[in-house]
């Protein structure tokens, strides 16, 4: 495991962007499958976006052409830009390495869990 700790949310108007980044001590450079996962309450966690070693990305059809996952290696950290923000992604929002996954690959769509989870960064989008 691996201590991940995010930073980046708060509160924008609907519109209007956030970068959360997530980091932590060399956890890039294994070439995990690593992703962001978002919670709203009352609802169930959900997969945002996922990225893989070699940099392939996947995201949730909610957030397709609004949010790009990233990684800069030199600075072990892995980032979730995201634009053109909605009040349905208002959201606690996580990070975690090393994804498990339904099937091979490291698809958005099948993640059943993580070897390392951060505390996470709430998101609030007002209308």
């Amino acid at each position: 495991q691996v201590q991940l700790v995010e930073s980046g949310g708060g509160s924008v108007q609907a519109g209007g962007s956030l970068r959360l980044s997530c980091a932590g001590p060399g956890f890039t450079y294994r070439r995990h499958c690593m992703g962001w996962f978002r919670q709203a309450p009352g609802k169930e966690r959900e997969g945002v976006a996922t990225i893989d070693g070699v940099g392939d990305t996947t995201y949730a059809d909610s957030v397709k052409g609004r949010f790009t996952i990233s990684q800069d290696n030199a600075k072990n950290t892995l980032y979730l830009q995201m634009n053109n923000l909605k009040p349905e992604d208002t959201a606690m929002y996580y990070c975690a390495d090393d994804l498990f996954t339904l099937a091979p690959g490291c698809s958005v769509v099948g993640v059943t869990g993580a070897n390392s989870w951060g505390q996470g960064t709430q998101v609030t989008v007002s209308s």
